[in-house]
C-alpha cells in the first residue's frame, strides 16, 4: 500500500480559520462520484487484491485441504503473534499505540520485533497506517476521516480500502515518523517484509515441521491473513457502531465486550477516542485488553517504558458527564410537581372557603387537592377528612405518622395552589419533595441565577 504524499496545510496567513475542516474541504477539490460507469477506474486494485483475492483463495483451498490439528495450533498462534497476541503483539502494540499515538517508549529490539510481526497482517507500512490513523483521530466523522464511519458500516469496515478515497485524508503531523529509523527501514522492505511474514513463514514452518505444506499455506497462511484483516478493519467498524458510550456521546466511537472480543481488546474504543494516549484501551482492570497487559509486561522487563495514561479524575468526569445526561433524559421522561409561578396564590380564608366543596388539604405551604386519594391512603381515609380545611403540615411530618419519602413525592404531585404568607410550620426542607432535592440542571438553565456554576 503506497504512502500518502503529504499536503501543506492550507492555513490562511495571519489567520486561523473559524472551521478547519469546513475551510480544507472548501479548498479541496474532491474526486468525482462513484458511478456504474466509472466504478473500475475507481477501485484501488492492489489493495483490492490483498483483501479480496487471498481470503477467496484460501477458502476455496480449504475445501480440499485437511486441517491438522498441528496446523491449526500453528495458525492461531502465528495470527496471534503477526496481528493482536497478549506477547507479541504488532498492530495493536506496534502500529497502533506505539507508532500512531506514541503511548509508550520501546526499545530497539521491540519496536523491531513489532515491526517485522506486524508486516505479517498486510496493513500496509507504519509510515502509511499511522499517518491515515492520526488523521481519523484528528477528524473523526469528518469528511477528512479516511475511514468517516458516517459513510456506512460497509465503507468504514473496508469500502474505504477497495475504493480510491474521494478526498485525500486531512493533514497529520508524521514528522516523527519520518525521523524513525525503524519505520524508514519498515517501509522501504515493507513488500519483501509482508510476503514473508504473511505467506513464506507461516507456511514454511508446518512445511519444514510435519510436513504440510499444503496446509500450512492455506490454513496459516490464506485463512490466517484474512481473519486478521477482518478482525483489524473491525476496529474501523464496529467499534464505531456497536455499544455504549460511557465517556463521551459527540462522536460515534462506542465500548463493546463484544467488539473487544473481536479485535483482542480494542473494542473499547469510546474511552480511546477520548484518551488516545492512554497506553490502556481498556481502562479498567477487568475489561479484556490483551495489549495492556502485554505492555505492562514489557515495562516489567525493560522493554517499554513510559507508559502513559490518563488523569483517573479526567476519566471519571467524563464518564461522570454520561451518567448525568442519561439522568438528565431519565427526568425528563418522568412528570414532575407544578413549579411555583403555574399556581395560584391564595389566602388562608379562601383555602377554608374552597375546601367546604373540595378536599383540600394544606402541608408545607402548598395547597393539595387529595379528592382521588381517600380511598388509597394507607393509614384510612377518616386520617385525611379530620384534616381537610387544615394545616397538616405537623401531622405529615410526624404528628400522626412521619411519612415516607414516596409519600411527599406523591403529595407534591397534587398541589393546587400556594398558601399566602408563606409555610407557618414548614421548613424549606419540607417544602421540596425529596425527589427534587437533586436535580440534573443545564448551566444554560443557571444562567440567570447568578450561579458560577
Amino acid at each position: 500500500m503506497p504512502l500518502f504524499i503529504e499536503d501543506p496545510n492550507r492555513i490562511p496567513a495571519g489567520a486561523i480559520p473559524e472551521n478547519f475542516v469546513s475551510y480544507t474541504l472548501k479548498h479541496q477539490e474532491a474526486r468525482p462520484p462513484i458511478t456504474w460507469s466509472n466504478w473500475y477506474r475507481e477501485i484501488h486494485w492492489v489493495q483490492f487484491f490483498v483483501l479480496c483475492v487471498p481470503p477467496t483463495l484460501g477458502f476455496m483451498g480449504a475445501w480440499s485441504t485437511p486441517l491438522r490439528l498441528e496446523t491449526a495450533i500453528w495458525a492461531v498462534i502465528y495470527n496471534h503473534l503477526t496481528g493482536f497476541d497478549a506477547f507479541l503483539q504488532g498492530i495493536t502494540a506496534g502500529y497502533h499505540r506505539l507508532w500512531t499515538h506514541r503511548a509508550y517508549k520501546a526499545t530497539k529490539s521491540l519496536e523491531y520485533t513489532l515491526a517485522i510481526l506486524s508486516a505479517g497482517v498486510v496493513q500496509g507500512s507504519i509510515a502509511w497506517w499511522a499517518r491515515g490513523h492520526r488523521a481519523h483521530h484528528r477528524y473523526t466523522d469528518t469528511d477528512l476521516d479516511p475511514y468517516n464511519a458516517h459513510k456506512g458500516l460497509l465503507y468504514s469496515h473496508i469500502g474505504w480500502l477497495i475504493f480510491k478515497p474521494r478526498r485525500k485524508p486531512g493533514p497529520a503531523d508524521v514528522s516523527d515518523l519520518k525521523s524513525n529509523p525503524v519505520v524508514i527501514w519498515q517501509h522501504k522492505y515493507y513488500l519483501l517484509l509482508a510476503f514473508t511474514m504473511a505467506i513464506i513463514v507461516p507456511t514454511a514452518v508446518p512445511g519444514y515441521g510435519w510436513g504440510d505444506w499444503r496446509g500450512g499455506f492455506m490454513w496459516a497462511g490464506l485463512i490466517r491473513l484474512a481473519v486478521g484483516q477482518q478482525s483489524t478493519c473491525c476496529i474501523n467498524s464496529l467499534c464505531h457502531w456497536l455499544g455504549d458510550k460511557p465517556y463521551d456521546d459527540k462522536l460515534t466511537p462506542t465500548d463493546s465486550l463484544f467488539s473487544a472480543l473481536l479485535t483482542m481488546g480494542e473494542g473499547y474504543h469510546n474511552y480511546h477516542h477520548q484518551f488516545p494516549m492512554d497506553y490502556r484501551n481498556g481502562y479498567k482492570w477487568y475489561q479484556y485488553d490483551p495489549t495492556k497487559w502485554f505492555l505492562w509486561m514489557c515495562e516489567k522487563l525493560g522493554f517499554a517504558t513510559h507508559l502513559k495514561t490518563f488523569s483517573d479524575n479526567e476519566v471519571q468526569k467524563g464518564e461522570l458527564t454520561m451518567q448525568l445526561k442519561h439522568l438528565r433524559h431519565k427526568q425528563e421522561a418522568l412528570s414532575w410537581p407544578s413549579e411555583k409561578s403555574d399556581l395560584p396564590v391564595i389566602t388562608w380564608e379562601d383555602y377554608q372557603r374552597q375546601a367546604e366543596s373540595r378536599a383540600l388539604i394544606c402541608i408545607a405551604g402548598f395547597i393539595h387537592d387529595i379528592s382521588d386519594f381517600f380511598d388509597k391512603h394507607p393509614g384510612g381515609s377518616h386520617l385525611l377528612e379530620k384534616n381537610v380545611g387544615k394545616d397538616a403540615t405537623t401531622a405529615f411530618f410526624g404528628g400522626l405518622y412521619d411519612h415516607s419519602h414516596a409519600a411527599h413525592n406523591l403529595l407534591s404531585m397534587k398541589r393546587v395552589g400556594i398558601l399566602l404568607g408563606g409555610v407557618p410550620h414548614g421548613s424549606e426542607e419540607r417544602m421540596v419533595p425529596p425527589s427534587q432535592h437533586l436535580r440534573i440542571t443545564r448551566h444554560s438553565e443557571l444562567a440567570g441565577s447568578g450561579s458560577p456554576e
